[in-house]
């Protein structure tokens, strides 16, 4: 038997930088003296963002990391990868194939950089700063610096996401634990590279949340969103904190 959507609940809120973030993209443009490490960009605006990817998986690793449940050994190179089963598989989906494929029920957008005019005013490089690190050898004290690019402390990124709720789906309330949870373990860990030398420190504030029913989609043309954003204040003040 088919599966139907029943509805979609679109989250929308603001990513803060408390620290640097590093995300890598390309150094193609990389010159003699000049930066090591640049950040990813958008190729049109040139601005920084986060890519979806990168937020939605950090927020799956986190939460099976809590929970003790990753997934087997993928490659040569990852011994342990995405979990196929469970709580994780739920929400985020899995690769397994067959009948106990799962589809996510997560949809993450990449964040673009919401206050880039503030952020333009006060940085060297546009958008971005050059953190020096230096890496001294070990037995003759000799220094190497390299110049690492970040997006400064400050900066603001977009956040929205969209989780799809389907017939056969009875853990809706499951769904969204799960979903703040991992958004909670995120806000205290780190995004990005370099975490464990103070990079990518965030904040997390959900702003609204939307309920758009199937009907949307299928035929009422004058259906509108609900907000549902009281319905999760427990939850989101439980974020912010």
């Amino acid at each position: 038997m088919a599966n139907k959507l029943l509805k979609k609940i679109e989250i929308t809120g603001i990513i803060t930088l408390k620290t640097g973030l590093h995300i890598g993209g390309t150094n193609s443009s990389m010159q003699i003296g000049g930066i090591d490490k640049g950040v990813i960009r958008n190729p049109i605006t040139n601005q920084p963002f986060i890519p979806g990817s990168s937020l939605k998986g950090k927020m799956r690793t986190l939460f099976e990391v809590s929970t003790g449940k990753t997934g087997p050994k993928v490659g040569k190179d990852v011994n342990n990868g995405p979990s196929q089963e469970g709580e994780s598989a739920d929400l985020f989906g899995n690769s397994s194939g067959g009948l106990t494929q799962k589809a996510s029920r997560l949809i993450v957008r990449d964040c673009e950089m919401t206050n880039a005019k503030e952020v333009l005013e006060k940085t060297e490089m546009p958008y971005t700063e050059g953190k020096t690190e230096v890496v001294i050898d070990r037995i003759t004290s000799a220094a190497s610096p390299r110049q690492i690019e970040r997006v400064p402390a400050g900066a603001k990124f977009s956040l929205n996401m969209v989780l799809n709720i389907w017939e056969q789906d009875n853990n809706e309330k499951q769904l969204f634990e799960n979903l703040f949870k991992s958004l909670e373990l995120l806000r205290d860990d780190y995004l990005g590279g370099s975490g464990s030398r103070g990079y990518g420190q965030i904040s997390v504030e959900i702003e609204k949340m939307c309920e758009k029913s199937s009907d949307v989609y299928y035929g009422i043309s004058d259906a509108k969103a609900v907000e549902i954003t009281n319905v999760f204040k427990k939850q989101i003040e439980k974020l912010k904190s």
